[in-house]
């Protein structure tokens, strides 16, 4: 366990980084096949557990940990990611009234992001039915937990942002932990939201 610190993000899809604590740190590498498995982006300062073996850099003979599992030290380390992130985005613009769209107010099409066999969709469709039942529902499924979610979830928007008559987007899951709902934290997320030219909608958890 130890507090993260110069993470690099490769292009090659390696993460590199040092783990270190108030005696002690180490280099670490967290190879592509294996990050691929943490939920969450790590960000330098937050503290995680790590599994792994510890091995020898040879042209250097310095001692590095070759990473094989990486989850943070309790809720309030993802916490402090997300305030983090949202600081960054805020400071970017991202959130500025002028870049909020109009709901439609009788949308003809809902395009929606979501598992395809979920309580939320079948909620949804149950809702639309009674209130709207002229309303059509185009579902872009995706995956909205675990590994690969945040990138399922763009692919999703951008998907139902290239059909022309679709009116408003909605993005729904049901409810989880905090663990459970980070994919749609996820900063690729946050940016493909931004970049809509579609209204888009967050419907994830049980308290939205």
């Amino acid at each position: 366990i130890g507090e993260i610190s110069n993470f690099k993000a490769h292009v090659s899809g390696h993460w590199y980084f040092t783990l270190k604590d108030k005696n002690a740190q180490i280099s670490c590498t967290m190879w592509r096949g294996v990050n691929n498995y943490v939920f969450f982006t790590p960000q330098d300062g937050m503290k995680v557990i790590l599994t792994g073996k510890v091995t020898v850099y040879p042209p250097r003979g310095n001692y590095q940990l070759d990473v094989r599992s990486m989850k943070p030290a309790g809720e309030g380390e993802l916490q402090k990611a997300f305030e983090a992130l949202k600081r960054k985005l805020f400071e970017e613009g991202l959130f500025d009234e002028e870049r909020k769209k109009t709901i439609p107010v009788y949308p003809n099409k809902i395009g929606v992001v979501t598992g395809s066999d979920t309580a939320a969709f079948k909620d949804m469709l149950s809702v639309a039915a009674r209130r709207f039942p002229l309303v059509k529902i185009l579902i872009a499924p995706a995956r909205v937990q675990g590994e690969g979610a945040a990138e399922a979830i763009v692919h999703s928007i951008e998907e139902l942002n290239k059909i022309k008559d679709v009116d408003v987007i909605i993005i729904s899951r049901g409810g989880g932990s905090l663990e459970d709902l980070w994919a749609f934290n996820e900063e690729i997320v946050v940016r493909a939201a931004a970049s809509s030219s579609i209204p888009l909608i967050s419907a994830v958890g049980h308290e939205t």
